[in-house]
């Protein structure tokens, strides 16, 4: 498994602190899957950001990255 996924399970189960909720492992898989989505939008943000000249290509990555957000659910 790819160590940055392992480092979003690990930061996922960080930010969710209440242990003694009933609800507990399920926030923590809505937590890691934000995080693997905000991940998969940074990643296609930086590929943008590497290629300033090119318009038609990076107008296209931004389309993605926003339907991904909003496919999901998940705002910047």
């Amino acid at each position: 498994m790819n160590k940055r996924i392992i480092k979003l399970y690990e930061q996922a189960q960080d930010e969710i602190v209440d242990s003694d909720c009933a609800d507990y492992y399920e926030r923590i898989q809505l937590k890691f899957a934000e995080l693997i989505v905000r991940e998969c939008r940074k990643v296609i943000i930086d590929d943008m950001d590497s290629n300033p000249d090119d318009e038609a290509f990076n107008d296209a990555l931004d389309h993605a990255q926003s339907i991904i957000g909003e496919h999901f659910g998940v705002e910047e």
